[in-house]
């Protein structure tokens, strides 16, 4: 029975999107994506992330989890907020953030709640919220057993995709500004990914939280939106100061590495990035966070007008940013 409902999460959300990986369709990948997004797809990948969470619970060998604990750890922790990062499912990393003046303790996309009541239970921390950046499953697939374990429990997400975030109770949008504890957080409208994709930002702290708009050295598919959309998106991280960590969502940096040097081919500061990340990989170490000032000099997604890169893909001067950056989007999804 348990096999069943796997299979049946699997050909509901997981084949879908591979499909759409793989497939020059645009008809085809549109249909995919409604299929993927479908409030039935949504409901299985939720059921699925329970009944995953629920095993690894009552059965620990079956933990995937265990064989990575070494990295759960603290990588950030100053006066305004300490960072835990937390691995899970394949290559998802959900945050926790514990503000040490309030007290608050919030968890930024969570992708199944076991991994995340484990990291809580051993630092004797509470969970007052969680922050959502979009809907996907892999984003939210913790929310509503999150909520069942912890009273008061509230969740924070988009306001343009409120429908579509289990359990939301506080939506917000681009501009607003929400106090987690004694902490300013800021909120960006950052569709493209999705539709209703948002960005936090929390200045004091010096983290930023772009779930799949940002990666480092990439940034996200464009399932819901198209390339002049998701570069607006991206331009309202460009004016935030280069000490900013950025806290992505996957360790996709190994594979955003090997491709970022094929169109920015005579950067340097890339091939050396490219290096050190190859290093780290190879020893099983996580990537991310990375720093925005590095994300600048070696991202090619933030840089559609730099010289060389506009060289390697053959477009002149009088190519507009946001379609040169659409052409870096492009090689990328046939990589």
């Amino acid at each position: 029975m348990m096999d069943i409902r796997y299979i049946g999460v699997a050909v509901a959300v997981i084949l879908p999107a591979l499909l759409v990986s793989k497939t020059g369709s645009t008809v085809v990948q549109s249909q995919l994506m409604q299929l993927a997004s479908s409030r039935t797809a949504q409901r299985l990948a939720v059921f699925y992330t329970q009944v995953r969470s629920n095993l690894n619970e009552r059965f620990p060998f079956l933990n995937t989890q265990a064989s990575r604990a070494h990295e759960v750890a603290t990588v950030s922790m100053t006066q305004a907020m300490e960072v835990v990062r937390v691995p899970a499912l394949s290559d998802n990393y959900i945050w926790l953030l514990h503000e040490p003046k309030s007290g608050k303790t919030a968890v930024v996309d969570p992708a199944e709640a076991q991994p995340v009541t484990a990291a809580l239970s051993q630092r004797g921390w509470n969970l007052d919220y969680i922050f959502n950046t979009h809907h996907h499953f892999d984003h939210t697939g913790g929310n509503l057993q999150l909520k069942k374990q912890f009273n008061g429990l509230q969740v924070v997400g988009p306001q343009a995709d409120a429908d579509r975030i289990p359990g939301i109770d506080i939506q917000v949008k681009d501009g607003d500004t929400w106090k987690f504890g004694s902490l300013e957080m800021r909120v960006f409208d950052t569709p493209g990914h999705t539709r209703g994709h948002i960005t936090y930002w929390l200045p004091e702290a010096k983290a930023l939280f772009p779930g799949d708009t940002l990666f480092a050295l990439g940034c996200g598919r464009l399932f819901e939106g198209d390339p002049r959309t998701m570069w607006s998106s991206l331009s309202k991280l460009l004016p935030l100061p280069a000490d900013t960590q950025v806290y992505c969502a996957h360790e996709y940096t190994q594979s955003n590495a090997k491709f970022a040097v094929t169109v920015d081919p005579n950067n340097t500061a890339l091939q050396e990035r490219k290096e050190r990340i190859d290093d780290a990989r190879s020893r099983g170490e996580p990537t991310v966070p990375s720093l925005l000032g590095e994300e600048f000099a070696t991202n090619p997604f933030l840089r559609p007008s730099d010289v060389g890169i506009r060289s390697a893909l053959k477009v002149d001067n009088s190519v507009p940013d946001w379609e040169v950056f659409g052409k870096i989007r492009a090689a990328k999804d046939r990589f």
